[in-house]
């Protein structure tokens, strides 16, 4: 004690002295403590830096711009997509006016109807009697409910097309076409004339199915999926089921690429010469039926 108050002031000195280094070291070691983690997470930004680079694609480097490779592809694939529009051409309305009246409308599905009937006849193709291409429901009708009348028109010019593609093919007969119900009207309609399905919405296009059935040879056949193929409309043939129609039947020189059934021999008649001229094509009547799909696209903006 008596050092203490002799050496008062150093001794307050040295205390001081103590709590300052105290001090000092709490700081060095959270100061520490932060470097290291500042460390830490730069290891780790670094490290995911690294794989980033490693990956395929990655960003590039000085020798290598996979970013504006990336730019070049995207420009490759809407110069594609714009190429391909041409096949995916819409088909106009029937009546194409923006605003469809029913008055319109019924004008234009008898001048249709009557057209495809007369188109049908010079191509040869047999229809079902007084056939209505499945609007048999708004055949006799002049008011029609609302809200129907412009899904009913483009309908009316899709039918249309896929008509003409099975008469620029010539096949034998024209048994039906499905569509999908689209209006009020089409309840009142003969189930034949419908499909148990709607047209689908994507964020690309609307996608509007249609069922047609059709009596042909396997040559008129190809030549009605040429026709959608070729077609600038994007018709898709999701499905095809074929069937026999009947037997017998042989090919007709006269016809051209037509064909008639062998009539049979008549009652007494003598049996051909063995040796004649043999049959050298010989192919059955198919009933085809086929699923058709319409894509169309949505307008650009």
């Amino acid at each position: 004690m008596t050092w203490i108050k002799r050496n008062l002031f150093f001794a307050i000195g040295g205390i001081v002295s103590l709590a300052l280094l105290v001090v000092a070291g709490i700081y060095d070691f959270k100061s520490y403590s932060h470097n290291s983690a500042a460390l830490n997470k730069l290891n780790e930004t670094y490290g995911t830096l690294k794989d980033l680079a490693s990956q395929k694609p990655s960003s590039g480097n000085a020798k290598v711009d996979n970013v504006g490779a990336a730019r070049e592809q995207e420009k490759q694939i809407r110069d594609w997509a714009n190429q391909t529009g041409k096949y995916f051409q819409p088909i106009a309305a029937i009546p194409g006016s923006p605003e469809v009246t029913s008055e319109a409308f019924a004008a234009a599905l008898r001048r249709a109807i009557d057209q495809l009937q007369h188109e049908a006849e010079a191509a040869d193709v047999t229809l079902p009697p007084k056939y209505g291409f499945s609007f048999e429901a708004q055949r006799s009708l002049v008011k029609f409910a609302p809200g129907g009348l412009g899904s009913l028109a483009g309908q009316l010019g899709e039918v249309k097309v896929i008509s003409e593609v099975l008469f620029a093919a010539r096949v034998n007969s024209l048994d039906s076409v499905q569509r999908v119900r689209v209006s009020d009207d089409d309840a009142a309609g003969p189930q034949a004339d419908y499909l148990d399905d709607h047209s689908v919405t994507n964020d690309l296009a609307v996608v509007t199915p249609y069922v047609v059935t059709f009596r042909s040879f396997s040559g008129e056949l190809a030549a009605v999926l040429a026709g959608f193929a070729s077609s600038p409309h994007g018709f898709i043939v999701k499905g095809i089921n074929v069937q026999s129609a009947g037997s017998g039947p042989t090919s007709d020189p006269s016809q051209g690429n037509r064909y008639r059934e062998s009539p049979p021999p008549a009652p007494g008649s003598p049996a051909p010469a063995k040796g004649g001229l043999q049959t050298v094509l010989k192919e059955q009547l198919l009933r085809v039926t086929l699923e058709v799909e319409i894509v169309k696209p949505f307008s650009k903006k």
